[in-house]
């Protein structure tokens, strides 16, 4: 048989389909494998390229092959479709995968380690107890407004609303919907004390990275971020500046441009969701620090206050920190403050 040198492999659950083809682009194997024996078949192959879409399990996958010393490239979904020919199945994206990773002009993503993906798991978790307590306080705030007792915004008027609940004094409120709210409550606490168990764990996997215990030093960005950076970015040196970094992370304008004329709308909003909101809470930050303390230090965000609103400024203060944060990272510096901040 032919010696296999690029495979396309479409990862699933159960049922993985391999495309494989020799140096002179002719298909050599092209068949499903059950999950138990997809190690066993690339343990018997020379080592050679394998493309991967970067979806749910692909950099387990990833690690798994490149330790049998196969080389592994991970590829974002979207850039692998306009290579999809027609009739979408699981030998038509092996195929397509197969294709696209063997472009030159095409873009990687680095495999994340374990310990990157652990700290990425802390960050989810933290942030989907986070999205269950707004709605635990949301649903106290409904059910109660329903009898006509309501509380102000934010941590306070929640305590309000469940003082009331507990004062079996107050009449408003029926038995059976005391007995809800409360149920309610507990669930709350719980989700406080595991929203504070995590930023604890956090804070600790922070204080035992280098890498993150540097970035924390820019202004707008704390230990959350700086985790989230360090677990997030495999390989900084995969993005050729600073500018990709942030377009990665969707800070920069989107271009509609034709004709020689740019034309730059609001931002893209493409890439990691979560890094942007982090971004942009870090900047937010910084313009309230700024404003309380003075922005005579800081010239470029005083000009830039003087002419846009706070949320656009603090959208261009993020983009500016992500490349910061990039630089950073990198090239393996600590911080630099700014002539006019350190004077």
């Amino acid at each position: 048989m032919q010696t296999i040198t690029t495979i396309g492999l479409d990862i699933a659950k159960s049922v993985f389909q391999v495309h494989g083809v020799g140096a002179d682009g002719h298909v050599v194997v092209r068949r499903q494998l059950k999950r138990r024996y997809v190690l066993a078949f690339f343990q018997k192959l020379p080592p050679c390229l394998i493309g991967i879409e970067a979806c749910a399990s692909a950099h387990h996958w990833s690690r798994e092959l490149q330790s049998l010393g196969h080389k592994v490239r991970l590829m974002p979904p979207a850039y692998v479709k306009p290579y999809v020919k027609r009739q979408k199945n699981d030998a038509t994206d092996a195929e397509a995968i197969c294709e696209a990773v063997s472009r030159p002009n095409m873009r990687f993503v680095a495999t994340k380690s374990a310990e990157q993906q652990s700290c990425l798991m802390l960050h989810r978790t933290r942030h989907l107890f986070i999205r269950q307590q707004t709605a635990v306080i949301n649903a106290i705030r409904a059910h109660l407004a329903e009898f006509g007792i309501i509380a102000p915004v934010g941590r306070n008027g929640v305590e309000q609303l469940l003082s009331v609940v507990a004062d079996a004094g107050d009449k408003r409120l029926p038995e059976v919907a005391r007995a809800c709210i409360a149920a309610l409550g507990a669930q709350l606490q719980t989700l406080k004390a595991q929203v504070l168990q995590f930023d604890r764990l956090i804070t600790a996997w922070h204080r035992s990275n280098e890498a993150s215990k540097r970035l924390d030093a820019i202004p707008g960005v704390g230990p959350a971020l700086a985790t989230a950076l360090v677990a997030s970015v495999a390989n900084p040196h995969a993005f050729r500046s600073g500018r990709d970094f942030s377009a990665w992370i969707g800070l920069v304008p989107k271009q509609n441009s034709s004709g020689g004329k740019d034309r730059l709308g609001n931002i893209s909003k493409r890439g990691d969701r979560y890094l942007r909101s982090l971004f942009t809470a870090g900047a937010l930050a910084v313009i309230r620090y700024a404003k309380i303390r003075g922005t005579k230090h800081r010239p470029w965000l005083t000009a830039l206050l003087a002419r846009r609103p706070t949320k656009v400024a603090a959208i261009a203060l993020a983009n500016k920190i992500a490349r910061m944060a990039w630089a950073m990272m990198a090239k393996g510096e600590h911080y630099k403050e700014p002539a006019a901040l350190a004077a």
